[in-house]
């Protein structure tokens, strides 16, 4: 007879599969030794987009010249506003706990756990067992072996989000989406910021245009060296050093008072005992899942940035409902992970769905292109928007490949592009389509409409 009728190891996304399993009636063990919320609220998209908001407000303030508006930033209480973060936020997981600790069917353990045995794990130094086990323990910043970078006072976004004094310089290694957000919060509230990236631009990973344009634009304000790779970092009087080199042997030496590390995220699977389970990993480390995020051990599910099917909350969201219908509904419910978008918050906006122009070229695809610019927008040019465009793909019979927004608003607008390509609609079909005038939905109908036909 097994203690619990299910186990979930992990307190982010899947703290509701739990809730639903005890609603259910199921005698359920929630494992979670840090704040309720995992990542996102605590230490991730939460309180990073709290401090981009007052990233934004002062610039806003700095840009109201632009408007003929008399305005002048004085300052920031930026102690303040990570101290209202993290009040806020913080409550937030504490009210969790106390909603969760009275309520019925459900034991929260508040301590780490590894597997002892198939559906046995070790809590208060005892083998607790259950007929199904759901896998979420998330992920961390990748630290990697860089010489030298042991022996400083590194930052990872975890550190770096809740700073209440600012550095007067940072160094930031990796140009991916956290490095973009956070370098540009710091260097609007004052910090100079360098980023230095391994690849040939920032955010890489996005569509060519995309990533080309935002590394011209994040230069004007940042000191960015791509095509760097860091090999060491050391302390010095003042702070750190930062060593890097290009290819071909070139290199630098970059001093900052702080280092922000942000080249990546990993599972958290090494510390699980997973074998001892018979759960499999990948080569990477996070644990290999079906369709139905069942695992390669009888009755244990995985879900989130553990099982590597996209590091988003809104795709973790996403496999929680599938969860709760698999594990608790006794469904088979499979995934469908098609049009998954993503988006960074960083100035100006970024966020995209589908396939980029590397990704159909390297498959070999045939597509055409349509594309839009803000500026050339009623509402571009009312917001004095000079930057920013959409861009759409798509096959010669009308398919949408996929969409990228670089600009003002761009997580909003892509949404448009998700709903169509989640829902088998048309390129023509999005073009002919009544778009408000003069909103920025104009733009995403012109990048439709520019698509030859």
């Amino acid at each position: 007879m097994t203690d619990f009728d299910l186990i979930v190891v992990g307190g982010g996304t899947a703290n509701n599969v739990a809730a639903a399993a005890a609603d259910h009636g199921l005698e359920t063990a929630l494992v979670e030794p840090g704040p309720l919320g995992g990542t996102c609220l605590n230490r991730g998209c939460n309180p990073s987009k709290m401090v981009i908001q007052a990233a934004d407000a002062i610039n806003h303030v700095r840009d109201a010249e632009a408007f003929h508006v008399d305005a002048s930033f004085e300052g920031v209480d930026w102690e303040t506003v990570v101290g209202e973060m993290d009040e806020l936020l913080g409550g937030i997981a504490a009210d969790m706990k106390q909603r969760y600790r009275e309520r019925d069917h459900l034991t929260l353990f508040e301590e780490r756990t590894e597997f002892v045995d198939e559906r046995t794990v070790e809590l208060d130094g005892q083998d607790v067992t259950a007929n199904k086990v759901v896998v979420a323990t998330g992920s961390r910043p990748v630290v990697p072996p860089i010489d030298g970078l042991d022996e400083v006072d590194y930052l990872t976004s975890k550190e770096a989000l809740y700073l209440t004094d600012p550095p007067e310089s940072l160094v930031i290694l990796g140009g991916g989406y956290i490095a973009v957000e956070l370098g540009y919060v710091f260097e609007s509230i004052g910090t100079d910021v360098t980023i230095i990236e391994m690849m040939d631009s920032l955010v890489p990973r996005e569509d060519g245009d995309v990533s080309a344009t935002f590394t011209e634009l994040a230069s004007e304000r940042h000191d960015v060296y791509t095509g760097h790779r860091v090999t060491a970092v050391e302390a010095v009087d003042d702070g750190n050093r930062v060593h890097a080199e290009t290819e071909s042997g070139e290199t630098i030496a970059v001093d900052g008072e702080e280092v922000l590390v942000a080249l990546g995220r990993r599972p958290n699977t090494d510390s699980l005992n997973l074998e001892t389970a018979g759960i499999g990993v990948d080569e990477r480390g996070f644990v290999e899942t079906n369709e139905y995020l069942e695992t390669s051990a009888e009755n244990v599910w995985a879900q989130g940035d553990v099982a590597g099917n996209a590091l988003f909350k809104h795709s973790g969201d996403y496999e929680t409902r599938h969860v709760i219908d698999n594990v608790v509904g006794d469904d088979r419910r499979a995934l469908d992970l098609t049009a998954m978008p993503h988006t960074i918050f960083t100035e100006p906006q970024i966020a995209g769905v589908g396939a980029t122009t590397e990704e159909l070229e390297e498959d070999g695809r045939e597509y055409v292109v349509g594309r839009a610019d803000y500026a050339d927008s009623a509402m571009g040019r009312a917001k004095k928007l000079e930057d920013g465009f959409v861009k759409v793909l798509a096959s010669p019979d009308g398919e949408i490949l996929g969409c990228h927004v670089m600009g003002y608003e761009a997580s909003m607008l892509v949404h448009e592009a998700v709903v169509a390509m989640r829902t088998g609609v048309t390129v023509d079909e999005v073009a002919n389509t009544i778009h408000a005038h003069p909103t920025l939905g104009k733009v995403v109908e012109a990048a439709f409409r520019d698509i030859p036909r």
